[in-house]
């Protein structure tokens, strides 16, 4: 199973985009969908996070209420990352990845996710 993130993007500063998260296989349930981001020459970043009790997290240093992780009211294995008020520093690689079971400490981890997507670029410039 790997998971197939879309929806990114050219967008100009103050713009909105909304990133999906879909898992290869429709059979594959998740305990846990994360979202990271990895801008050029940095390291790789938690954004946000969702478990299939609809529980969120996010990294609050730079997300401060622009972004809402979510499910899809339908298809409960589709997440999806709606961003707004976008800003240059937001330019990036996204990755989406799913946790399948329940574990200690994995949100803000990405070595504790165990399917991953290709990511989708994020690109803020005017």
């Amino acid at each position: 199973v790997q998971l197939q993130a879309s929806g990114g993007g050219l967008v100009e500063p103050g713009g909105s985009l909304r990133l999906s998260c879909v898992p290869s296989e429709s059979w594959f349930i998740w305990y846990g969908v994360g979202w990271f981001r990895q801008a050029p020459g940095k390291e790789r970043e938690f954004v946000a996070a969702i478990t299939y009790k609809d529980e969120v997290t996010y990294e609050t240093d730079f997300v401060m209420g622009r972004f809402t992780i979510s499910r899809d009211n339908d298809a409960k294995t589709t997440v999806y990352l709606q961003m707004n008020s976008l800003k240059p520093e937001d330019t990036g690689v996204y990755y989406c990845a799913a946790r399948s079971v329940y574990g200690r400490d994995w949100v803000r981890n990405w070595n504790e996710y165990d399917k991953w997507g290709q990511g989708t670029q994020v690109t803020v410039s005017s």
